[in-house]
C-alpha cells in the first residue's frame, strides 16, 4: 500500500510496572519492547497487503522480494525505529512508519473491489494477531501464574519471568489493536482512505488526490499539533471508543 502507519501511545494496561522494570531502567526497557513489537506487527500487516495484492493478481510485492515475513524488508531505520524511540522519550503518542509495499491496482483481477481488499488486509491481520495475544494472555495467568508463584515463595525467579512475559503479550495485544483502528481513519495515505476511495466520483475524487498530496502533514498536524495547542485530542477520543473498549472486551476476564 502507499504508507503503513502506526501511531500506537505506549499503555501497559491492566498491569503496573514491578520489580526489576519499576527501576529506573524499567521505563527504558518497556519503550524498547514496544518498539520492537510495533516492528514485528507492522511486518506482518505489509506481508498481509502484498500477499492479498497477490491473491487478487497483483504479484508487485512478490517481485520486489517484498512477500515475506522478514521485518528487515519491510522496515525503515529512522521510521521504524528513531522516529518512534524519540517520541517515546518526548513522551509524546508513538509513530512509526514501515516502507510501503509496492502496489499496482492496475494489475488486479477486479480493481475497484480488490483495491479495498488488499487495504483491508492489512488492519485483518493486526486483529488477529491481537486475538492470538489475547488467547495467550489468558493462557499465561490461568496456567502460568500458579507455577510463577509457588517458585516465588520458593525465591526462583519464575515469577519475574512470567511477569516479563505478561507484559509483553498485553503490549502486543494493545498495539496491534492501535494498528488496527488507526490504519482504519479514512484519511490518505492510511488503509481506512483506500477502503472509500472506490466509491468516491467526480468532486468527491478530486478531493481525495489533493489530500493525498498532504497526508503526512495532515497526520502530524492531528497527532501533535492539535492536541498540544487546542487541548483536543480526536485521535485519543478515537481509541477510547475502539481500542480500548475491543481491550476490554478481549480481557474481560482478566
Amino acid at each position: 500500500m502507499d504508507s503503513d502507519l502506526a501511531a500506537v501511545e505506549r499503555r501497559e494496561r491492566g498491569v503496573e510496572l514491578s520489580g526489576f522494570l519499576a527501576g529506573p531502567y524499567g521505563r527504558y526497557i518497556m519503550m524498547a519492547i514496544s518498539v520492537a513489537l510495533v516492528a514485528v506487527s507492522a511486518s506482518i500487516h505489509e506481508f498481509a497487503h502484498g500477499w492479498m495484492a497477490l491473491r487478487c493478481g497483483d504479484p508487485t510485492a512478490k517481485e520486489a522480494g517484498r512477500l515475506t515475513l522478514n521485518p528487515l524488508a519491510h522496515l525503515d531505520p529512522f521510521g521504524s525505529f528513531m522516529l518512534p524511540l524519540m517520541m517515546a522519550l518526548a513522551g509524546m503518542p508513538v509513530f512509526a512508519a514501515a516502507k510501503p509495499v509496492p502496489f499496482n491496482p492496475r494489475r488486479l483481477n477486479n480493481p475497484a473491489r480488490d483495491e479495498a481488499l488488499v487495504a483491508l488486509a492489512g488492519p485483518v491481520s493486526n486483529i488477529i494477531q491481537a486475538l492470538v495475544a489475547a488467547a495467550l494472555l489468558y493462557l499465561e495467568i490461568t496456567f502460568l501464574e500458579p507455577l510463577a508463584l509457588r517458585d516465588r515463595f520458593n525465591g526462583g525467579f519464575g515469577y519475574d519471568i512470567f511477569y516479563l512475559l505478561v507484559l509483553i503479550t498485553n503490549s502486543y495485544l494493545y498495539v496491534n489493536l492501535s494498528l488496527a483502528f488507526f490504519n482504519l481513519i479514512p484519511i490518505p495515505p492510511l488503509d481506512g482512505s483506500k477502503l472509500i476511495s472506490p466509491f468516491l466520483k467526480g468532486e468527491s475524487r478530486r478531493i481525495y488526490n489533493t489530500l493525498q498530496a498532504y497526508s503526512l502533514p495532515i497526520l502530524m498536524i492531528v497527532l501533535y499539533v492539535v492536541p498540544t495547542v487546542f487541548r483536543v485530542d480526536p485521535l485519543g477520543w478515537y481509541f477510547d471508543l475502539t481500542v480500548d473498549n475491543v481491550y476490554d472486551l478481549l480481557t474481560f476476564w482478566w
